[in-house]
């Protein structure tokens, strides 16, 4: 099919300003271009990400906002140059929704790396108008930019690991930890730390999950399937777990120490940082040089990750935990957020929700 010939409008759930407060708001999508694909929304996860977006913590916002980058939806129709995708089919998108496509990143696969990238949201299309994210009807999305959804596996479980389960596997495969039988660190058990203990413990890993308080211990072991849970303020237990990790997923998305944590690794360990955070964080030089130790980053993951990750969680019946929501809950829903008040991940039905009240 082509393009329609009207702009559409569609109602989505925006932030006007860095209350972060959202409510119903009308916009115009742009017409369905040869690459396009239209996109009718099913189900969108909520991250914790989207709450530093809303509140304008970077310093970068620019509203109205409508976010969500946890994005499964229904093809409604295609343009002429689409080959990907079929009417009908399922797919997700996440949190990238352009790329030059022309640099040293983009021909090597990938694309979320590229320095023009497009966000979902908060950001400005090729034709100058601000993209909006997942929490509306529907989106206009390039192939590129979409994954198809494997047969069997629900909307409102797959929306999740468009970000939180692809931002745990693509670092344990570029950095050549997918091996059965190494031992893992969880750091933080949110949204993205949940899913790491089941991403690392399908590919056979010995997995700790390390932890501020006591509080998660029952469900991270009984629920998750970790197989250790350190409390990183009990010193004994922290210096009796000291160099055994091949590596640490950090998903604290606030300012924390380093050092306790680059002691538990083995020699060539690393420390991978995964939570978004603003302010440095230190750490003394010799607490790497001594085990040659690295504290390195990984952001979300490419297009063709995300199709390998999708396949490898529905290989091995690996579903997202969620507490699923309607539109008009959503304001609660971030409040319960930064009160890390979920398990594990909010996601919103919005073909079941009534977009304006």
């Amino acid at each position: 099919m082509g393009s329609l010939e009207t702009e559409r409008k569609v109602v989505g759930w925006a932030a006007t300003d860095s209350t972060g407060h959202l409510a119903p708001y009308t916009y115009s999508l742009r017409d369905t271009g040869p690459e396009d694909v239209f996109i009718k929304v099913i189900s969108c996860g909520i991250c914790h990400t989207d709450i530093h977006q809303i509140k304008n913590d970077l310093g970068m916002s620019h509203y109205p906002m409508v976010p969500g980058h946890e994005v499964v939806g229904e093809v409604v129709e295609v343009g002429s140059d689409v080959t990907k995708f079929k009417v009908g089919e399922v797919v997700g998108v996440g949190v990238i929704v352009g790329s030059c496509k022309n640099c040293h990143p983009c021909k090597s696969e990938l694309e979320q790396y590229c320095n023009k990238k497009i966000w979902s949201y908060n950001d400005v299309y090729t034709d100058g108008k601000p993209t909006q994210g997942g929490f509306a009807e529907s989106m206009v999305v390039d192939q590129k930019f979409v994954v198809r959804i494997p047969d069997g596996m629900s909307p409102e479980q797959a929306a999740p690991l468009l970000c939180a389960g692809l931002t745990v596997y693509s670092p344990l495969k570029h950095f050549g930890l997918k091996q059965s039988g190494l031992r893992g660190g969880i750091l933080g058990l949110g949204g993205v730390g949940h899913m790491g203990v089941k991403i690392a413990k399908a590919m056979g890993h010995h997995v700790t999950v390390i932890s501020s308080s006591d509080k998660k211990r029952v469900e991270a072991m009984e629920h998750l399937g970790a197989d250790e849970y350190l409390v990183s303020s009990d010193v004994e237990s922290m210096q009796k777990a000291a160099d055994q990790l091949d590596y640490i997923i950090d998903t604290v998305p606030v300012v924390h120490p380093l050092e306790p944590y680059l002691s538990l690794l083995k020699l060539d360990g690393k420390l991978i940082l995964m939570g978004v955070i603003n302010t440095p964080l230190q750490f003394v030089t010799p607490m790497v040089m001594l085990g040659r130790k690295s504290i390195t980053g990984s952001f979300i993951g490419s297009m063709k990750e995300t199709e390998e990750m999708l396949e490898f969680c529905k290989e091995k019946g690996l579903a997202s935990m969620i507490e699923v929501i309607k539109m008009d809950y959503i304001n609660a829903a971030f409040e319960r957020l930064e009160k890390n008040d979920v398990r594990y991940r909010f996601v919103v039905d919005v073909a079941g929700s009534k977009l304006i009240p």
